[in-house]
C-alpha cells in the first residue's frame, strides 16, 4: 500500500461555516455563503482527488458536507472512492456562526432511521461506512438491542457498519463496542477516533482494534488545528529537522503508527492540503520519535481544552 492510500479528507470544517478548528478563518472564502462553502469544499476534493486520495468522510452534523459531497460525486463520476459518515447529531446551526447551538446529539432508533434515510437519499451508490457518531461508553446504543439490530441490517445492503468516539475514555468505549455482537456477528466493522501526539490514551485500543480486524481511521490529528498553528517547540523544532511544517509533522507522526489505516486530514483549502501532504515524505529517526513520544498530556486536561475551543 503506498502512503498515499492511507489519507482521507475530512468535511467537517467545510460542509458549515463555523467550526472549532484554528487556524481555520483565514483560509476560508469571506462571507462563506452556501455557494462559496460549496466550491471551497470540490476544490478541495478536486485536489486530493489528483493528489491521489480516495477515502472521504462527512457526517448529518457536518452542516451541507453530505449535500456537497453528493454534488461533487455526481458531476466527477468518480468510480474508485470510499465514502463514509456518521449519524448520531444533527446540525441545527441554521448556517449562523455565532448559533447558540451548533449540534444536538441522539442516539436513539428513530434519530438512526431518519438520519440514514436522509444519508442515503444524498449519497445512495457511494455511502460504503455508516458510523455512530461520538459514541461514548454511556451511550443508550449499548442497550438499545432494537438500534443495534437495525444497524447489523445495513451489512445486506453492503454498507459497513462503524462508530467514532470521542473524550477522555475513547479507550473504554471502543472496547465495550468491539463486544458488541449481533446474531453471533461483531456489529462494528470501523473504529474512528481522536489520536495526536498530544492525545494518545486511545492507541492501545486502537491496536486491539486493528488486530482484531476493525478498519481503525484517525481523526483530529493536529488537535483542531492546534499542533499546526500553537505545536509545543519540539514539534517546530522536528518539524524543521524535517524541513515541513507543524502540521505535516503532526500528521506523519499519525501515519507512523502501523495500526492505522486511515489518516484523515481536515484541510479547507488547496494550501493547507498541499502543506499537509508533505507528511508523505517524512522520515522519523528514533530520537524524534522519542521526543514526539513525552508530549502526550493526560486525556481530561486535553478534552476540556478542546472543549474550550469556540466556534468560529
Amino acid at each position: 500500500m503506498k502512503p498515499i492510500d492511507r489519507l482521507g479528507i475530512g468535511l467537517a470544517a467545510l460542509g458549515r461555516p463555523a467550526y472549532i478548528n484554528v487556524g481555520r478563518a483565514g483560509e476560508l472564502p469571506p462571507g462563506r455563503s452556501v455557494e462559496m462553502m460549496r466550491d471551497a469544499t470540490w476544490t478541495v476534493l478536486d485536489r486530493a482527488y489528483e493528489a491521489g486520495i480516495r477515502w472521504v468522510d462527512a457526517a448529518r452534523s457536518y452542516g451541507r458536507a453530505e449535500e456537497f459531497l453528493a454534488g461533487w460525486l455526481n458531476s466527477r463520476r468518480p468510480d474508485d472512492m470510499t465514502v463514509s459518515s456518521k449519524w448520531g447529531y444533527t446540525y441545527v446551526g441554521e448556517w449562523k456562526t455565532d448559533a447558540a447551538v451548533h449540534e444536538v446529539k441522539e442516539h436513539s432508533l428513530d434519530r438512526y432511521r431518519s438520519q440514514y434515510r436522509e444519508s442515503r437519499g444524498l449519497l445512495d451508490g457511494h455511502l460504503s461506512v455508516y458510523q455512530v457518531h461520538s459514541l461514548t461508553a454511556d451511550s443508550p446504543l449499548f442497550q438499545d438491542l432494537r438500534l443495534q439490530e437495525a444497524m447489523a441490517e445495513l451489512s445486506a445492503e453492503g454498507v459497513r457498519v462503524g462508530f467514532s468516539t470521542s473524550g477522555p475514555r475513547q479507550a473504554d468505549t471502543i472496547r465495550r463496542a468491539m463486544a458488541l455482537h449481533v446474531s453471533g456477528q461483531r456489529l462494528f466493522n470501523t473504529v474512528q477516533s481522536t489520536w495526536n501526539i498530544l492525545e494518545t490514551s486511545a492507541e492501545d485500543a486502537l491496536r486491539e482494534a486493528h488486530d482484531a480486524g476493525l478498519r481503525v481511521l484517525l481523526k483530529e490529528v493536529l488537535a483542531n488545528g492546534r499542533l499546526a498553528v500553537d505545536p509545543p517547540p519540539a514539534v517546530r523544532s522536528i518539524a524543521s529537522e524535517n524541513d515541513v511544517r507543524p502540521d505535516a509533522l503532526a500528521l506523519a507522526a499519525a501515519l507512523s503508527r502501523p495500526w492505522a489505516d486511515v489518516v484523515l486530514i481536515g484541510a479547507v483549502s488547496p494550501a493547507q492540503l498541499e502543506s499537509n501532504l508533505a507528511a508523505l515524505n517524512v522520515v522519523f529517526d528514533e530520537r524524534q520519535l522519542r521526543v514526539l513520544s513525552e508530549l502526550s498530556v493526560p486525556p481530561e486536561g486535553y478534552w476540556a481544552e478542546r472543549s474550550a475551543l469556540p466556534w468560529t
